[in-house]
């Protein structure tokens, strides 16, 4: 089997690894990969050697964690998916691998293609912003930020009730907002922009910001826009590779005297539902899966179209050169697909 695996600091090689797949555990699934995405933002800090994260592994490490795959064969207990099914999971760039059934997987209902689906966990990722942050129908919701993620938050919001606007650094981001289902878009550096979401939210004010950028000056971007007694979900790395701050990330006039709620968008969420009704068991009602699962059916319902963001198709042997470009920073790079097969 084929791996990418990054030894450093822009140093990305596609390797052959050797994989046993004659005799599964009871529990195992054997799955060759179909496509794989890459999550710009966070894969390429990784690519570049930003700060570790906590809990990130050294050098040598795998890369990528949105996979979507066949399954080619089960053990003799697995009982969620069966041979012929697609799944999609957060297994790394690689042509085929072998998991857990208890591992996180979604299978893909009919009907959904394959580039929708394999930005399922990631779109599940979008939506904790909302669930997280308690959001509740007919909120007012900025997006800050408008990257991948960013446009899944901008596009599950109408579906969840929410107006929604998006902030980005980049007229060309805007449009991709726009075909998501933002009601409105608007440059952050724009000199009327408290103007204008005062328009947009007709007086009531921006209940939510959902903040998907790494740099500082989205965090202050987000903080100045929210309403007295709003919510700011942060579901960015933030300052990461950035420069020492220049102003005071909490200070007292952007954030203790207006009374704002600044939520990580991190573990749990499913609090509110602690009890499975059938088994009795304590878990996370609303899980990475389970999440995955809801994207899903929305996608089967012809409400979700992630694929209609994707900008760049490589070949997996061409990984570096994606790697590369997100490096540069190249604006019209988006969404971005690595397909496995071989021809």
């Amino acid at each position: 089997m084929k791996i990418a695996i990054l030894h450093g600091p822009r140093d990305l090689r596609i390797e052959e690894q050797s994989l046993n797949v004659s005799q599964l555990a009871p529990d195992e699934i054997h799955v060759k990969t179909i496509i794989s995405a890459f999550k710009i933002g966070t894969d390429r800090g990784n690519y570049e050697g930003a700060e570790q994260v906590p809990g990130a592994p050294g050098y040598p490490r795998w890369v990528g964690d949105s996979n979507l795959g066949e399954v080619l064969a089960v053990g003799s207990a697995v009982k969620r998916v069966q041979v012929g099914d697609r799944i999609v999971t957060r297994q790394p760039h690689q042509s085929e691998y072998v998991m857990k059934e208890s591992g996180s997987l979604a299978r893909v209902p009919e009907g959904v293609e394959p580039e929708d689906a394999v930005y399922a966990h990631l779109y599940a990722l979008s939506s904790l912003c909302y669930r997280k942050a308690f959001f509740q129908p007919g909120e007012n919701v900025a997006v800050v930020g408008v990257g991948v993620l960013g446009l899944g938050a901008v596009a599950l919001g109408p579906l969840f009730g929410a107006r929604v606007v998006a902030l980005a650094n980049s007229p060309v981001r805007l449009d991709m907002a726009a075909q998501m289902g933002a009601h409105a878009g608007l440059l952050s550096n724009d000199p009327d922009l408290a103007l204008k979401l005062d328009t947009f939210t007709r007086g009531a004010g921006i209940d939510l910001v959902i903040l998907t950028a790494n740099p500082w000056p989205a965090y202050r971007t987000a903080l100045d826009i929210v309403r007295p007694n709003g919510r700011v979900s942060i579901v960015s790395l933030l300052g990461r590779g950035e420069d020492a701050l220049d102003f005071n990330p909490l200070s007292m006039e952007r954030f203790y005297t207006r009374g704002i709620s600044l939520i990580a968008v991190s573990g749990a969420a499913g609090y509110l539902y602690p009890k499975n009704s059938v088994t009795g068991e304590t878990e996370d009602r609303f899980s990475a899966d389970r999440a995955a699962e809801h994207v899903l059916d929305l996608m089967a319902d012809g409400k979700l179209h992630p694929s209609s963001l994707i900008t760049h198709r490589f070949h997996y042997s061409q990984m570096v050169e994606a790697y590369e470009m997100a490096y540069r920073r190249e604006k019209s790079m988006l969404g971005v697909i690595f397909e496995w097969q071989d021809a």
